[in-house]
C-alpha cells in the first residue's frame, strides 16, 4: 500500500457508499471526498433516455470526477492527509462500457487513459455489494428525484457490471486489499456491530500496510 491511506468505498446505486464513507472517515479522522452527484445538468435525461443522453452524461462525471482526484491530491494526499472517497474513478469505464456506443466507448477510453494516468490511486478498496431487492428499496427510501426512473434491469446489469469489475480490479492489483461486504447482511447505519466490524476489517488493513503513521 501506498504510505497515505487512500480509501475508495465502491458498489452499485444505492448500496450506501456514502453513509459508510461518511463513517469511516469520521471514525479514522479521514478527508471525506464525497462524489457531487446531484448537480449531473444531464443526469435526469440520462435515465429517461440512456442512448441519447450517455456520452455528455458520462464525459461530465469524468470531468468533475477528474478536478475533485485532481484537488486530493493537491490538497491532502501530498501533504500525507489520508482521504476516504466514496467513489473510484474507473467506475466511470464501468458505466461507460455499458451505455456508450463502440465509437463513443473508444474516444471516451482515450481521454479517460489520458486525464487519469498520472491521478491518486486508491490503496485500499471497500466494496459493497446487495441484491437488487436491497438496492431497490434503498433507492426507494431516499426517493431522489433523479433516481425515480431507474429500471430493475439496469440496477441488475450494473450490479453484475460491479462484480465484474471488482474480479477483474482484484486479478490485477494484487497489492491493493478488498474489502467485500454483503448489504444484505451488514446494516451498518441501525446496527453497531455491523460497524464496528467493518472499522475492524479496514483497521487491520491499515495497520497491515503500515501507512497510519
Amino acid at each position: 500500500m501506498g504510505h497515505v491511506p487512500f480509501i475508495a468505498v465502491e458498489g452499485p446505486i444505492g448500496v450506501g457508499k456514502t453513509s459508510l464513507s461518511k463513517k469511516l472517515a469520521s471514525h479514522f479522522d479521514f478527508h471525506l471526498l464525497k462524489e457531487i452527484v446531484e448537480e449531473n445538468p444531464f443526469l435526469g435525461k440520462f435515465y429517461d433516455n440512456i442512448e441519447e443522453w450517455s456520452f455528455q452524461t458520462e464525459m461530465f462525471f469524468l470531468c468533475n470526477r477528474f478536478k475533485q482526484l485532481e484537488d486530493i491530491g493537491n490538497k491532502y494526499l501530498q501533504h500525507d492527509k489520508p482521504v476516504v472517497a466514496d467513489y473510484h474513478i474507473s467506475k466511470n469505464m464501468i458505466f461507460a462500457r455499458r451505455t456508450l456506443r463502440k465509437d463513443q466507448f473508444d474516444k471516451y477510453a482515450k481521454i479517460y487513459d489520458i486525464l487519469t494516468h498520472d491521478m491518486p490511486r486508491p490503496n485500499m478498496m471497500v466494496y459493497l455489494h446487495a441484491s437488487l431487492d436491497t438496492l431497490m428499496e434503498r433507492i426507494r427510501m431516499r426517493n431522489r428525484d433523479v433516481e425515480a426512473n431507474i429500471q430493475a434491469s439496469y440496477l441488475q446489469q450494473l450490479s453484475q457490471d460491479y462484480d465484474d469489475f471488482m474480479n477483474h480490479f482484484e486479478a490485477t492489483h494484487p497489492d491493493i486489499p478488498v474489502i467485500r461486504l454483503n448489504g444484505d447482511d451488514l446494516d451498518f447505519v441501525k446496527h453497531q456491530d455491523d460497524l464496528r466490524h467493518i472499522l475492524d476489517r479496514v483497521e487491520h488493513h491499515l495497520h497491515k500496510g503500515e501507512v497510519i503513521k
